[in-house]
C-alpha cells in the first residue's frame, strides 16, 4: 500500500476514534496528542491485515486523562465485573484491578499489546481497515468501548489499543522498541507519517532486527510470531536478547511480573498468581529458576 493511502486510512480511524468520545476535554487531547506506530504501518505496507492499532500519546497528561476516561466507562458498562482504578506516579500511568492484575468485558478477551494474534490472509483488505467492516460490534455498545484493561494498555473494540506504558515523542517510544521494522510511525496533530529507511529495508527484507527493549522476554517470545509468517532472524539478534535477559532479576516477583505483563499476562497469570499465593503462605520463601521452571511446565 502506498504511503498515501495509509495516510488516509490512519487520518479516518483517528476522526472515528476521536469522535467516539463524549468528553470535549479528552476528545482534543486525543485529537491533537497520539502517534500510531508498531504493527499496523508494517502490515499495510505489506499487504497484510491489520490486527490492531497500537495507540501512544504525547505526554503523561494525555495518558493519566484517557486512561481515567476509558476505565470510568469500563465501569459504567460492566458494573458486575472488578472495578479497575488508575494509579499515578511521576513519571507512569497503571490501571490496577485488585487480585486479578487484568479486567475484560467478556471471558475470553485476550491482551494482545506485545504479541498480536496470528494474521489472515488480506481478503477485501483497503475496504475492511478502512472501517467498512467492524470488528467487536454490539448494536447496543458504543463503537469504541474498552473491552479489557491491563497494567500497560486499553484495549477498544475495533481495532484499538492505547497504550499506557509508555509515552512522548515517536523517537522515545521507539527507545522501549524491539523489532526496527516496527518504528514507522503517524502523528495525529499534523498527520505526518514517518517510514525510516532502515524499516523498510527490514520489511522487505522480511528479516527481525533486534533494537534492544524493555521487554526482552516478550521479544523473544513475539519473534516466533515473525517466524512463523516467514521472517528470518540470525543468531546475533538472540544473543542481544539474551544479554538484556540476563541483566534482570527474574527471581524478583515485582521484575517477573513486569516482564511478563509486558508480554500478554492471559498467558502467565495462573504463574504470577501461583507464586504469590505461596508467598503470601510462606514468607520464608524465596523464589528460583528452578522452582520458576517447575511451576511453568505445571501450569503449560
Amino acid at each position: 500500500m502506498k504511503a498515501k493511502t495509509i495516510k488516509a486510512v490512519l487520518a479516518k480511524k483517528h476522526a472515528e476514534l476521536v469522535e467516539s468520545i463524549d468528553d470535549e476535554h479528552i476528545r482534543q487531547l486525543v485529537r491533537k496528542n497520539s502517534i500510531v506506530t508498531g504493527g499496523a504501518i508494517v502490515s499495510m505496507l505489506l499487504g497484510e491485515k491489520v490486527n490492531d492499532f497500537d495507540y501512544y500519546f504525547a505526554d503523561i497528561e494525555t495518558v493519566m486523562a484517557v486512561s481515567k476516561y476509558y476505565v470510568a466507562k469500563f465501569i459504567e458498562l460492566n458494573p458486575d465485573k472488578q472495578k479497575p482504578i488508575v494509579v499515578t506516579t511521576a513519571d507512569r500511568v497503571r490501571i490496577r484491578v485488585q487480585s486479578a492484575g487484568v479486567t475484560s468485558e467478556g471471558q475470553e478477551s485476550q491482551y494482545q499489546y506485545f504479541e498480536a494474534a496470528d494474521p489472515l490472509e488480506a481478503t477485501n483488505y483497503v475496504n475492511e481497515i478502512m472501517g467498512i467492516v467492524k470488528d467487536d460490534i454490539a448494536p447496543d455498545k458504543p463503537l469504541y468501548r474498552p473491552t479489557f484493561l491491563t497494567d500497560n494498555a486499553i484495549t477498544l473494540s475495533n481495532k484499538v489499543q492505547l497504550v499506557i506504558r509508555f509515552y512522548g515523542e515517536p523517537d522515545e517510544i521507539h527507545t522501549n522498541y524491539d523489532f526496527i521494522h516496527a518504528t514507522c510511525w503517524w502523528r495525529s496533530k499534523d498527520g505526518h507519517l514517518e517510514l525510516p529507511a532502515v524499516a523498510l529495508q527490514t520489511m522487505l527484507a522480511r528479516e527481525l532486527v533486534y533494537s534492544g527493549s524493555k521487554y526482552p522476554i516478550a521479544s523473544l517470545v513475539r519473534a516466533r510470531k515473525f517466524i512463523q509468517r516467514n521472517w528470518t532472524i540470525n543468531a546475533g539478534q538472540y544473543l542481544k536478547m539474551a544479554l538484556q535477559i540476563s541483566e534482570l532479576d527474574l527471581n524478583n516477583i515485582e521484575v517477573l511480573e513486569d516482564q511478563l505483563t509486558g508480554m500478554d499476562v492471559a498467558y502467565f497469570q495462573q504463574v504470577l498468581d501461583y507464586i504469590k499465593d505461596k508467598q503470601e503462605k510462606d514468607t520464608s520463601f524465596k523464589l528460583d529458576s528452578a522452582y520458576l521452571i517447575e511451576i511453568i511446565d505445571r501450569m503449560f
